[in-house]
């Protein structure tokens, strides 16, 4: 029987032997289809393409448009089309792009499908999906497509980043500056950075913003005294504690105007233009709804408009867009909203949609604005008969380049008085060309967290860069937030070399953290005994905001079963390879995967960073190549050509001349320590290449070599393991 089988799937959750990213590893058995390569199933090619189009455009290893539809025609296997529908399937429900490979194991007909992992959970589904898909072409049977795309983008949706996190944390992945991040929970709060340099984030709010700021802008009428306290102009109004109170502030404040929620947002439950005596105390009741108390306020002419103010800086603005329909004769108000106003391809009811869908069943506002014009859902306008439907809460179009730089004033002032480090100013006027006084125009809410959506999708006008700006807040003047991170891997000496390191980082006052075969430490103290080096045990230093450089354990089984706690490091240490180590229980069983398992800790040091490789090593050696950084090579023999050549070519090395460490750069050298002095080898020389591999990351680091020497003289693992005890 033809069937797709999965044998396991591996969530690789760092960088990998396949790419930089996280990715799923399918594990898959393909059975009798081994001898049914595409080109021998009949209709299968076009039942595929006609269901997923998009395919069309993937390139595979033709590197061009149409490449992969060239590999059906030619024939291929179910494996490498699993790994095309599975990608297409993501880009459908919105996780564009991403990494792909499909590689055969030992046993015929089985297969590693490797995927890019947005959010591990949705790319399961989305494999599964793929399977189905598959075997439902080639056994011509009938697939929803449209449902499961639908299925998988709501998965994505609950899953995956908000549009306000993700263009931050999108930003601060981009180029030049590569700043890390670690999703903290299942919803929005994201930490930027590594340690001691890091910074949080939760959608528009920052480690920076007050929660004494949020709760000032939550209650309105508390930030309107303030603001007016400034000679900022807000509308004038009072709190209402009935719809006969609110009837009479209108009369006091003079009509027409506002009723809205004290402590609402997204211009939920907000009235506009009141007149009559019906009509505010039915909006009194709608407000009530949507808050914890109602206020009535001064109706300020002209339209509403959202500036963004990142740091004291207006960074993007964007004017509302009234909303209407307009009959036809036939159609009734609800027929209408859903023809003319749901069709709208910018709405909808995900986050990533600039527009929301409209309820009119579920909306008292709308209900309440076309009661005021006299029509209810059921009613059918006449025809060319124009009706408001929705006046606030759409901020719609780009108006950045227009604002009145007094008026962007104004919005930076407000933001300060309530003393938000990121804020979204409501303000109303006719024209935002021209000075808010001239217009009487008014400030009238100030929101902590604003959506960054309207400004990065804007229906009408371009986008602005509101992600950058927040970064550039958080990160000034091309900081990273980066802290020291040294991985270390190989297969002999590694917990010594980690060991090491660490004691050498501490002495220079950096606040150390360590996680090896040894246990969990900060700063010395032993925090988890036992083997501490899986990814979840690296990931605990990166987040641990007390920790001013890791130094991070990596050996064969991590890399291969979850790759790298941190997406790229310092120093990256390699000690030693050993070709008959091999790791059947993941298919590393050859010597040329254990080189593309191990070669990943050099695959990720910085162009800014080093590769401490051991030259005793023909495998090791053969990595320099690899790194984006500088390469110390270290030997037990300061004559060896390796060495001699690389420091021909201006590379430095750690070397044993004689009986003595001796640092080499080019041609000079610096004598360090002699071996005699070492603790570590007062019985034997079994751990001299570890030694070296330690005093080359400490030089990388740009430790002193006195400090080195002081380091190496007195370290003892004793005191590790008494800390274990």
């Amino acid at each position: 029987m033809k069937s797709i089988e999965f044998l396991k799937i591996v969530h690789l959750r760092g960088p990998n032997m396949w790419t930089y990213r996280p990715v799923l590893e399918a594990w898959i058995d393909i059975g009798e289809l081994e001898e049914y390569p595409s080109n021998t199933l009949p209709g299968f090619n076009e039942r595929l393409v006609q269901w997923l189009p998009g395919l069309q455009s993937h390139r595979c290893s033709y590197g061009e448009e149409g490449g992969f539809l060239k590999r059906l025609e030619e024939g291929t296997w179910p494996a490498h089309i699993l790994e095309h529908v599975t990608l297409e399937l993501q880009n459908q429900a919105g996780m564009p792009g991403g990494f792909g490979r499909a590689r055969s194991m030992t046993q015929v007909g089985r297969y590693k499908v490797v995927v890019r992992a947005w959010h591990p959970e949705v790319t399961r589904e989305a494999l599964y999906a793929a399977r189905d898909l598959v075997m439902a072409a080639i056994n011509d049977t009938p697939f929803d497509v449209a449902g499961t795309i639908k299925r998988l983008h709501a998965l994505a949706d609950r899953k995956m980043l908000g549009p306000s996190t993700a263009a931050i944390v999108e930003a601060a992945d981009a180029k030049p500056r590569r700043i890390p991040h670690i999703r903290l929970n299942e919803g929005n709060l994201v930490q930027l950075g590594y340690g001691s340099k890091s910074r949080r984030i939760w959608t528009a709010e920052t480690d920076r913003t007050s929660a004494i700021a949020e709760s000032i802008a939550s209650d309105k009428d508390l930030t309107k005294t303030l603001l007016a306290a400034c000679g900022i102009p807000v509308p004038e109004g009072r709190m209402v504690d009935s719809p006969a109170d609110a009837w009479e502030a209108a009369q006091e404040i003079g009509l027409p105007v506002a009723v809205k929620p004290c402590d609402a947002n997204h211009g939920r439950g907000v009235s506009l233009d009141l007149r009559e005596r019906g009509e505010i105390e039915a909006a009194f009741a709608v407000a009530e709804r949507e808050g914890s108390g109602v206020m009535v306020e001064r109706y300020v002419r002209g339209e509403e408009h959202r500036l963004l103010v990142v740091a004291d800086r207006m960074i993007a603005a964007c004017k509302g867009e009234s909303i209407y329909i307009t009959g036809d004769g036939q159609q009734t108000v609800k027929q209408l909203i859903e023809s003319q106003l749901n069709t709208d391809p910018r709405r909808g009811e995900e986050e990533e949609f600039p527009l929301e869908t409209i309820d009119f069943d579920k909306d008292a506002l709308v209900q309440l604005n076309l009661r005021r014009q006299g029509f209810g859902g059921d009613d059918v306008p006449a025809e060319g008969q124009k009706l408001l439907v929705q006046r606030t809460g759409t901020y719609a179009i780009d108006v950045t380049d227009a604002v009145h730089p007094e008026t962007a004033r104004l919005a930076c002032l407000a933001a300060k008085v309530v003393g938000l480090d990121i804020a979204g100013i409501d303000l109303v006027c006719e024209d935002i060309s021209q000075p808010l006084a001239a217009q009487q125009g008014a400030i009238v809410e100030v929101n902590a967290g604003p959506s960054l959506l309207m400004h990065l999708k804007p229906a009408i006008g371009q986008p602005r860069p509101v992600g950058e700006a927040i970064v550039a807040h958080l990160f000034p003047a091309g900081d990273d937030g980066r802290i020291p991170v040294v991985g270390i891997t190989g297969s002999r000496d590694t917990t010594a070399v980690a060991q090491i390191v660490a004691r050498l980082l501490q002495l220079s006052g950096l606040r150390t953290g360590l996680a090896c075969a040894a246990g969990l430490f900060l700063e010395g103290r032993c925090v988890e005994a036992g083997d501490c080096t899986t990814w979840e045990a690296g990931q605990r230093l990166l987040k641990n905001r007390n920790v001013d450089a890791a130094v991070i354990e990596n050996p064969l089984r991590t890399l291969a079963a979850e790759g790298l706690a941190y997406d790229r490091c310092q120093i990256g240490i390699i000690t030693a390879i050993d070709k008959a180590a091999l790791l059947p229980e993941y298919e590393i069983s050859n010597e040329e995967l254990l080189f593309k398992v191990f070669r990943t800790q050099v695959d990720v040091v910085l162009p800014g960073g080093v590769a401490v490789l051991n030259a005793d090593d023909e495998t090791v050696a053969a990595m320099a190549e690899l790194s984006d950084g500088e390469v110390i090579f270290f030997s037990a023999d300061a004559a060896m050509p390796r060495i001699v050549e690389h420091r021909r070519k201006g590379g430095r090395a750690v070397v044993v001349r004689e009986d003595m460490i001796v640092l080499a750069a080019a041609s000079l050298e610096a004598p360090l320590v002699k071996l005699s002095l070492i603790p570590l080898l007062s019985e034997s020389r079994e751990h001299l290449a570890g030694i070296l591999a330690a005093i080359g990351a400490g030089w990388a680091l740009g430790l002193s070599p006195e400090l080195l020497r002081a380091g190496i003289e007195t370290y003892s693992p004793e005191p590790a393991a008494e800390s274990l005890a």
